[in-house]
């Protein structure tokens, strides 16, 4: 998961928007953050760790001159979090200047390192799969200029593609600046990580945007024109004409954990409105609560993903909703924090409760979902040590029993606190009273009401069901022997952190 833009203006320096667009999206990434610029003749380019107001400076915004840009916020699922030269964008000067960022996994990224060590002859400097998917793309693009086929560059780019596609495989949202080509972008021929593509009509001529949420898109200004298709290359040309191919056929499947935790609630993506999807989300559990005829005086959410599904449950309840537990955003993220007891105060200090909503009442707690367990255990004992006489749990997202392969860092099954577990053994784990998980059924059945030509989701993590073949028990088997992503989760408290 991480969060990409790219902009073709008409005339002036693109960096302003990029980085404001970057801001909007930072929740998708707080590694690093990278931006690079294109004045038609040279790039320029800056990145750096952390957060993108603490990255980037008005030096840097002097610097990176040019009309068109890339920028990036990265969050660690593959390599390690603490090397800059794993920051995005990253670049390769053969068969033409190219930069490249990438939200999503790729799922045979040994096989393609193999190939592009041993057939391609390319040198690669980092352990990142998005170094893999660059190479690859240029030696593609290469072998098309070599074979002279095509009629122009342009026409090579999307050949290019086409043959990318056929030779990595996983979920890829990619947008690119090539020298003497433009700003181009592409998506996965299951669409498992969203692209959106935005413009703008000035005196100056027709602005693009690409980006991972319509969010950004709308907050600079641009008009949301549609999702990038599965499986589509859509070039902004250098005089800003825009040329779409579809490059291999395509069928939508994203991954459904966009809408439960991962996209702001203020997005549309694939058409499907993500605040509606989890007011749904909300309405199923209020239902399964309801079947429990418990005692419950107040609905109350784990700020922030939570909100959304909770005051659906307590309008559907009938009982009052209430802010319990008040998060301070200043406090820093818990899993840079080395060392179990300072991340477990540190999480404390994250989440301070309103004692007077707590004492001698049952509380029902609404979180987006559960992965170790562990934040949950916490907090509900902090519930506990406020006053509250039982403390209820309900997940938004069905129990988590598998890892994920395609862009979210959910751990191996042995650190899944539902894996291998019933409801009921989860729920003594953590010390709740009572436990509430969403059905895949419900979940799916909330984003599809949005968009019902989406015939399948992405669920894997939930119930198996990836989308790409390749995904079998033995790749998970090796991927979690792997110990992917193991160098940032020794730090983590949670595999999935969003200030």
């Amino acid at each position: 998961m991480c969060g990409i833009i790219g902009i073709a203006k008409a005339r002036d320096n693109a960096v302003y928007e990029i980085y404001d667009g970057l801001v909007m999206l930072q929740h998708r990434g707080q590694d690093s953050a990278g931006i690079v610029s294109f004045d038609g003749t040279k790039f320029y380019e800056r990145r750096g760790a952390g957060l993108v107001q603490d990255v980037f400076n008005e030096k840097d915004m002097n610097v990176l001159k040019g009309p068109f840009g890339l920028g990036h916020c990265r969050y660690t699922t593959c390599g390690t979090c603490d090397d800059i030269n794993e920051a995005q964008p990253f670049f390769v000067n053969s068969p033409l200047g190219i930069f490249l960022i990438h939200n999503g996994n790729l799922t045979n990224t040994e096989e393609m390192r193999e190939r592009i060590l041993n057939r391609y002859h390319r040198h690669l400097r980092t352990d990142s799969d998005t170094e893999v998917l660059l190479n690859v793309f240029a030696d593609q693009i290469y072998r098309v200029l070599k074979k002279g086929k095509e009629n122009n560059l342009q026409d090579a780019v999307f050949e290019a593609t086409k043959m990318t596609m056929k030779r990595v495989t996983g979920a890829y949202s990619v947008i690119t600046l090539i020298d003497q080509v433009g700003l181009f972008a592409f998506r996965d021929p299951r669409g498992i990580r969203p692209l959106v593509l935005g413009k703008k009509e000035t005196t100056q001529g027709t602005e693009w945007v690409f980006a991972s949420e319509d969010v950004a898109i709308k907050a600079l200004g641009f008009e949301v024109v549609r999702d990038v298709n599965p499986g589509e290359g859509i070039l902004i040309t250098k005089k800003g004409k825009m040329v779409a191919r579809q490059c291999v056929p395509g069928k939508l499947m994203p991954c459904i954990f966009e809408y439960v935790y991962l996209a702001r609630p203020d997005t549309m993506i694939n058409k499907i409105s993500v605040y509606k999807t989890r007011l749904r989300l909300g309405a199923s559990l209020a239902k399964q609560i309801k079947k429990a005829n418990l005692q419950i005086d107040s609905v109350m959410p784990v700020p922030d993903s939570g909100r959304p599904l909770a005051l659906q449950i307590s309008q559907d309840l009938g009982v009052k909703y209430r802010e319990g537990l008040v998060k301070n955003r200043y406090i820093g993220r818990t899993f840079i924090m080395p060392g179990q007891n300072i991340r477990q105060k540190s999480i404390r200090r994250k989440l301070n409760p309103i004692e007077l909503e707590f004492r001698n009442r049952n509380i029902l707690l609404v979180d987006d979902s559960i992965v170790r367990g562990n934040t949950s255990k916490q907090i509900i004992q902090l519930c506990r040590k406020a006053g509250a006489k039982k403390v209820y749990l309900a997940s938004g997202a069905p129990p988590i029993i598998n890892p994920d392969v395609y862009g979210i860092d959910i751990p191996t099954r042995s650190e899944l606190v539902a894996s291998g577990l019933t409801i009921e053994e989860v729920r003594k784990i953590i010390g709740a009273d009572a436990l509430f998980y969403q059905t895949v059924e419900d979940l799916v059945d909330a984003a599809r009401a949005g968009n019902p030509e989406i015939k399948k989701f992405h669920t894997g993590v939930f119930d198996g069901g990836y989308v790409t073949p390749e995904v079998t028990e033995a790749y998970l088997l090796k991927v979690e022997k792997s110990g992917r992503g193991a160098q940032q989760r020794k730090y983590e408290d949670s595999p999935i952190t969003i200030v």
